[in-house]
Order: structure tokens, then sequence, then C-alpha cells
């Protein structure tokens, strides 16, 4: 997703207000973006605080930013100058997150994005979270208010096409409830169960968005008496699990079958590839179709 980030980044936001603010990463993926923006672009180092400070200093000069790092470094580490600096003055600047999830494996927890959505959230900050390479356009025109956008991979099955963006989008029709899936997530379950028949499997949604817009009235009515399924690479708490649940208590729906699918940390305590984590949390193709067929 970095290579279509980058390309969507030229296409949508190289004009004369935006700066681009990386912090020493972006080897063999940005060097476009570098060329483009030319001394809109800076390399701030291996230096997350300051960089969320500059950022905010020019947004309050009446340009709009975008920020780049590895996820925790880009919500974790710099969290005092995101809350501060950025959201007290409701700042447009965009914080872009890149490997959601487990995303950087075997480089262990430290490079594990799995709260980032909650954290972000509490803040007041728009979280956005593209499922598909094709979101990218769509979500960064979407940066008027302090912004997460949290990317990760695009995992969708082979030479398929995806609907137009929308916040909910139901990416794979099915008879037997839906599945909410964040993100990235809303592509493995697509790969899980294609090859089911559509009156033996849920419907696929791709959530892009949590909770920041109203949910598709078609998702509640294929949840009605039947099974909603909600799969997320982020810890239970603060994610799309939980504020989903609120959303249907708030309006009196109740699903037939709630079932919820979050990151579990670190179970064994062994650290390995993202594929390696997902299985650990049932969030593999594999699990998925269990799950489904369960």
């Amino acid at each position: 997703m970095r290579k279509s980030f980058a390309n969507a980044v030229i296409t949508q936001c190289n004009h004369e207000d935006f700066f681009f603010l990386t912090g020493d990463l972006g080897f063999m993926a940005l060097e476009e973006v570098q060329s483009a923006f030319g001394n809109r672009f800076i390399n701030m180092g291996v230096a997350e605080q300051n960089m969320i400070g500059v950022a905010a200093g020019l947004a309050r000069e009446s340009l709009r930013v975008i920020t780049y790092s590895i996820a925790p470094f880009c919500y974790a580490r710099p969290f005092e100058q995101i809350r501060n600096d950025l959201c007290l003055g409701r700042l447009p600047v965009c914080l872009v997150g890149n490997g959601g999830g487990y995303a950087y494996g075997h480089m262990g927890p430290t490079h594990h994005a799995l709260e980032d959505c909650a954290a972000m959230s509490a803040l007041g900050v728009r979280v956005l979270v593209p499922a598909f390479d094709d979101d990218l356009p769509a979500l960064l025109t979407k940066l008027e208010v302090p912004t997460y956008l949290r990317l990760g991979y695009d995992e969708r099955p082979a030479k398929e096409s995806v609907p137009n963006y929308a916040p909910w989008r139901e990416v794979m029709p099915g008879n037997c409830g839906a599945i909410a899936a964040l993100g990235p997530i809303a592509g493995i379950a697509w790969q899980a169960l294609a090859t089911l028949d559509i009156d033996e499997r849920p419907s696929v949604w791709a959530v892009c968005e949590l909770l920041d817009t109203e949910i598709p009235a078609a998702f509640f009515q294929q949840i009605d008496g039947k099974p909603l399924y909600i799969l997320e690479e982020h810890v239970a708490s603060g994610g799309l699990g939980m504020n989903l649940a609120f959303y249907l208590a708030e309006r009196g729906i109740t699903p037939q079958r709630f079932v919820h699918r979050p990151a579990l940390g670190y179970p064994n305590g062994r650290f390995g590839s993202q594929a390696f984590h997902r299985a650990q949390c049932g969030l593999d193709a594999k699990s998925i179709r269990t799950m489904v067929a369960g």
C-alpha cells in the first residue's frame, strides 16, 4: 500500500500549501513524492515529537501537512505532541502510520500497532483505515481535521476489483449474516469465503472509518436475526467491535449471534510474521472460514 499511497499523495496533495514530513523513512517508496514536493518534502530525522511540533507550526501558518512514519512511532512516541499541538487546535495534519496491526511481524511488539485506532480516536483524531489500494485517493481528500491514516496491505483476492470507496462498503454478498472487517482484514475474509455459495456465507463489509458516519441500512437488514462477525487487527478495547456494539445497543439492534475477533496480543509469548500473529488471533483465512462454518 506504500506505493499506492505515494502515487495518491502526488495526485491529490501536490499543491503549494501541502508539506510532507517523514521521520527518516520511505526508502524505495517515497522518492517520487520527494521529487514532486521539492523543498516541501522534509526529512525530520528520527525525532517524531519534533516532527509533530513542526507540523503544527506549519499548520498554524495555514499550510496542510502530512507526516509519515512506522505506525507506532507515528502515534505512540509523539502522543503528547499530537494531543497538545494538533488536537487542541484542531489543526489539519494527517498522521500516516505505515504497517498497522502486526505488519512489522518479526520486529516484535515495539513495531506493532495494535491500539492505535483507539488511542487516536480518544483524542478526537479522525481515524481512516484503507482496506484496498484503491481507497487512498478518496481518503486523502478527508484531511480538514487532525487525521490518522493507517496503512497496511491490500489483501483482496487476485484479479478482483473493488466497489467505489465508502466508509462502510459491501465487497462480497452473502445470505448468512454479515462480517464487518476493519481495513485490510476485509480482503482476508473475502479470500476465505469467496468459494462458498452465497447461501452458505455471510456478506463481507470493509469498514474504513470506524463509526464516523452512518452505517448503511442494508448492513442492519443483513444481521436482523442472523449472525454478526467483527474482525479487526486491533485490540478489543476501543476498536471496531466495541464501538459497533455500543452503536447497536443504543439503537436496540440485536443480531442473532455476536462474534468478535480482535488482535489478542501475544497469546503464547512468541513473535513472528504478520501471518503467524493473524493465525494466533483467528484472523487468517482458514480460521475465518472455520468460524463461519461453525
